[in-house]
């Protein structure tokens, strides 16, 4: 056990302390956290938009504006826009005074054959990287208003002629899934919201990231020390199987620190920053997720990451245990395609997607992203986690067999019946 500690303890020092793992764990969570801090001190500086009849929402500051009319179309101001936002102007050159002492942001010249021409003259100096081009949405309404004789339930109309609706009566291959907008959890269900949508997915590719980037450190490690005959050196006074322990654990814990950070970050701003981010008030993302991801991620990681190690023990370099890799990178691969094509993470509970949970090798990404969307009946999730420790104790004891001494120092070229064979050949 002392020796295995020695091991863990070297293999997570020498992780933890590159500058690229730093980078990577603490630099870009660091900078996802300020952007969203500076995001959220814009938005918290500026007023929200009108929501009113015409069902426009601008995410920007609503500014006065000047308007001259020499059409004499404009008889009144819409009552559903803000007191002052508009301020009438008897020339351009009123106009023009008034945009330079910051009285106004922008003025809109309404020419004479407005009506025959449909031309509006917009003066708008101060188009920025962080706004938009203006608010001319304000005239736009203003002027349909006052063509329509003031009367705003039918400009209305005219704004928005069809409120469309849509069922798919299609119940095949579960498309009648959208038949009611669901932004209460994350998934497919919240059309009318992309950041809510997107969650399930972004969870898979996370997954699928520090799950790969784990095994592959992991690969590398064993077969690097292979190649230059530091094994060689170890087994002398290190048993294989408490090497090989001690580098699973140890390496596990430096995957799991930066995959822990990423997720609590991305966690806690889909709780705290709603606002911000422009969320559904009745949108929920449970703590109880966190636990499901660690769950599932811990045993991913033990299941791909031992079958690598087997890989680095029985390729006789780098160059070949890289080639073979592809062996154990395709299920891997397969699983992280099937888990994000829409039959699966559109409709998360039937079908396809409930296979891909319970396979072992794919359960890690397609369980994920269903216990990101919610519903999983326990006994799945339960049946889930079972198979994946049954199969990582099969794999862990082949493993072992490929950490013995005559493994670890012979010269055999890499094959995969050679891997079959001393992995499984015992079980």
């Amino acid at each position: 056990m002392h020796k295995t500690w020695l091991v863990f303890r070297h293999e997570l020092i020498t992780s933890i302390t590159r500058r690229t793992y730093l980078l990577l764990t603490f630099g870009i969570p660091l900078l996802v956290i300020v952007a969203f801090v500076a995001i959220s001190l814009v938005r918290d500086g500026s007023t929200l938009g009108e929501v009113n009849r015409i069902g426009y929402q601008e995410e920007q500051e609503i500014k006065v504006e000047g308007y001259i009319d020499r059409s004499g179309l404009i008889e009144e101001i819409p009552s559903d826009l803000k007191d002052g936002l508009l301020i009438s102007f008897d020339d351009e050159a009123s106009a023009k005074l008034a945009l330079a002492d910051g009285k106004i942001s922008a003025y809109y010249l309404i020419p004479d054959d407005y009506i025959e021409s449909g031309y509006l003259y917009y003066v708008y100096p101060s188009v920025t990287p962080l706004s938009s081009e203006g608010q001319d949405w304000v005239m736009r309404w203003t002027l349909l208003v006052n063509l329509l004789g003031g009367d705003q339930q039918y400009a209305h109309k005219v704004w928005h002629p069809v409120d469309l609706e849509v069922h798919n009566l299609d119940t095949s291959a579960g498309y009648d899934r959208f038949s009611e907008e669901d932004c209460s959890k994350p998934g497919y269900a919240c059309e009318s919201n992309p950041i809510v949508q997107t969650i399930p997915l972004a969870t898979i590719v996370l997954i699928y990231i520090f799950i790969a980037g784990g095994a592959s450190m992991l690969l590398r490690n064993v077969a690097n020390e292979k190649q230059n005959r530091m094994i060689e050196i170890l087994i002398t006074s290190v048993d294989p199987i408490q090497m090989f322990t001690g580098k699973l654990i140890g390496l596990g814990v430096a995957s799991l620190i930066p995959t822990l950070i990423w997720v609590s970050t991305g966690f806690t701003l889909l709780r705290v920053g709603g606002g911000t981010l422009n969320l559904p008030i009745e949108f929920s993302f449970p703590v109880s997720l966190l636990f499901g991801w660690l769950v599932f991620f811990l045993l991913g990681y033990a299941l791909y990451a031992s079958l690598m190690a087997g890989v680095g023990a029985l390729a006789p370099n780098l160059k070949e245990a890289n080639q073979a890799v592809g062996l154990i990178m395709l299920p891997m691969a397969i699983g992280y395609m099937l888990s994000i094509l829409p039959p699966t993470i559109e409709v998360p509970h039937d079908g396809l997607a409930l296979v891909l949970s319970l396979f072992p090798l794919t359960a890690p990404f397609a369980m994920v992203m269903r216990l990101v969307i919610g519903d999983v009946p326990a006994w799945q999730v339960l049946l889930s986690a079972g198979l994946l420790v049954l199969s990582i104790v099969i794999v862990v004891r082949g493993v072992a067999s490929a950490f013995r001494a005559q493994s670890l120092l012979s010269g055999q070229p890499f094959t995969v019946k050679r891997f079959i064979t001393t992995m499984f050949g015992g079980v």
